[in-house]
């Protein structure tokens, strides 16, 4: 039987739910907010919800934002000829600190995985293609994960995307094998995406 009262233990449970924290940071966090001021909690809590309420996606290329469109996708100064397909929006946010890419997005919302039963109907590889028809775009640049979902995914997307009169490249594997783009650094970034590669179908 714990010693924790029920209310601290079903925080520590909602706490332990999020990605990246286990057990023991999940008790660490719950105590320390219930022995903080009162405020901070309630800070913190209406913080959690509006951000909840308030973020959602960009109808264009389906970023974060509070926005339709998100900034990105309404920036002035950003090359709308260039456009950067990524896995998930977090993977936006990741690109921009290496402030190496000049260009607007495109969120795939996730990768081909015939196991999991992710076909290229789940992903928005059609809205993508909207976007080709619709905006003038001379390159498209496939920033996935090098995990084998990813190699599929860009070689699917380069076969998919071959008829129509666009560059499709590929940013260069100095990304570590298996992991995604969260994972790098903003140098790796940086000559990842200087490294880029036409993709041939």
């Amino acid at each position: 039987m714990s010693a924790l009262p029920e209310s601290i233990r079903r925080l520590q449970h909602e706490l332990g739910r999020l990605p990246g924290i286990g057990p023991r940071s999940a008790e660490r966090i719950a105590l320390s907010l219930i022995r903080s001021e009162p405020d901070v909690a309630r800070q913190l809590a209406e913080a959690l919800l509006a951000a909840r309420n308030r973020v959602q996606t960009c109808q264009i290329c389906g970023a974060l934002t509070e926005t339709q469109p998100c900034p990105v996708c309404t920036d002035p100064h950003r090359d709308a000829a260039l456009l950067c397909v990524v896995e998930q929006p977090l993977d936006i946010l990741t690109l921009e600190k290496s402030h190496a890419f000049p260009g607007r997005y495109h969120v795939l919302g996730g990768v081909l995985s015939p196991l999991a039963g992710v076909g290229p109907e789940d992903l928005r590889v059609a809205e993508l293609e909207n976007r080709l028809d619709a905006e003038t775009i001379r390159e498209v640049v496939v920033a996935l994960g090098t995990s084998v979902e990813g190699d599929a995914t860009a070689h699917y997307l380069a076969q998919r995307l071959a008829p129509r009169e666009v560059r499709v490249t590929r940013i260069a594997h100095g990304l570590p094998a298996g992991s995604g783009l969260e994972y790098a650094d903003e140098v790796t970034l940086n000559r990842a995406l200087e490294g880029r590669r036409e993709m041939l179908p």
